[in-house]
């Protein structure tokens, strides 16, 4: 094996920079190849009259063509080019068959595999350097096409990031909307998001489902926008009329998330409408039970109050964590789904975690 490389100093020398890959087991050969290649000004050649080196000298170079003889020892041409399809998949590998025959079956079989072009021995110096040229000229004009492929790739998903990053702050400050009016921080939110997405997690739901609860749960309460004042902010305890009026915000959250076909904006509507629904088929809207509340319902239920017992309001103290959740264990079997109480259980540590980073204070 021969390597040699010079520094151009044109940098609009763009085909004589391309890397070239000589294989051949005659040594004459890639001799005069290599020589015609640096008299044309050619800088980077590898040489070897090895089939076997070809595999690894191509993946740690990556060439921008292979002059490729048929008939070797130990590997034939068609072996060769078979290694390189499989280590470059769908990308072009311009390869350029030296051969002394001049047989169609020869030719079509290497086309079949993989061949560009093909050089006939003896070879011919205008013919040799004419067709490397050309093929160095699509080789050269496939990078460039790949390269703006890539950057228009990252610019749209760079694009699409921002999209996502704006229509999830949208929802957030949505929820906050509604939760400013009874929440003076609206931590609430991200706080019992966040231990919804947890406890999603623990249960064994995919995480693309868990992040897409963690993004959908903000909206849970946005029905109270449309719930009056005298009733949502109320220090005392709701009259039987008042609590009517009250529990229309899950169908008000729903028709407001409603007439949109995204996954995200259809769970968060589920969510909106099923999260005060309980095990027990005492809950509303409409009085489902086990599981026919939607799971992610189930998990918006216990994390929604537990936040909301371990948070001030006006019109209550905080409670400590350990009557929360204690409370949240009493209602296994009648408020919550007790398997999902069992795993809210064993992830504690985080939801406390969650509290103590997004304290209201």
């Amino acid at each position: 094996m021969n390597e040699q490389a010079q520094t151009s100093n044109d940098p609009r020398d763009d085909l004589r920079q391309a890397k070239i890959l000589v294989v051949d087991d005659e040594p004459v050969n890639v001799a005069l190849l290599e020589r015609l290649l640096r008299n044309d000004g050619y800088r980077h050649i590898t040489t070897t009259t090895d089939a076997r080196e070809v595999l690894p000298l191509y993946r740690e170079q990556r060439h921008d063509i292979v002059l490729l003889d048929i008939r070797m020892p130990h590997k034939d041409g068609f072996q060769v080019m078979a290694e390189l399809r499989e280590l470059d998949g769908e990308d072009y590998v311009p390869l350029l068959v030296l051969t002394a025959q001049i047989d169609a079956e020869t030719r079509i079989r290497a086309l079949e595999e993989g061949a560009r072009d093909f050089l006939d021995k003896p070879f011919d110096r205008w013919e040799v350097l004419t067709r490397i040229r050309n093929m160095l000229e699509v080789r050269l004009l496939h990078k460039r096409v790949k390269e703006q492929n890539r950057e228009l790739e990252r610019r749209v998903l760079e694009r699409t990031r921002e999209l996502n990053e704006t229509r999830l702050e949208i929802i957030r400050r949505l929820g906050r909307a509604a939760e400013y009016r009874d929440n003076e921080t609206g931590n609430h939110i991200i706080r019992m998001s966040q231990m919804a997405q947890h406890l999603a997690r623990a249960a064994g739901l995919p995480e693309e489902r868990c992040e897409l609860i963690l993004h959908a749960a903000p909206m849970h309460d946005i029905g109270k926008i449309g719930i009056p004042d005298h009733i949502l902010l109320k220090p005392g305890k709701l009259d039987a009329e008042e609590w009517e009026i009250m529990k229309r915000h899950v169908q008000i959250g729903a028709e407001i998330l409603s007439g949109h076909d995204s996954e995200l904006m259809r769970l968060a509507r589920t969510i909106a409408l099923t999260h005060h629904e309980r095990w027990d088929g005492k809950g509303y809207p409409r009085g489902l039970a086990g599981e026919e509340i939607p799971i992610e319902g189930r998990i918006v239920a216990i994390a929604d109050v537990f936040d909301a017992l371990t948070s001030e309001r006006p019109y209550k103290r905080a409670w400590s964590a350990e009557e929360a959740v204690a409370e949240i264990c009493r209602g296994a079997g009648n408020h919550f789904d007790p398997r999902l109480v069992a795993h809210f259980e064993t992830i504690l540590p985080e939801v406390l975690a969650i509290r103590e980073r997004y304290s209201d204070d």
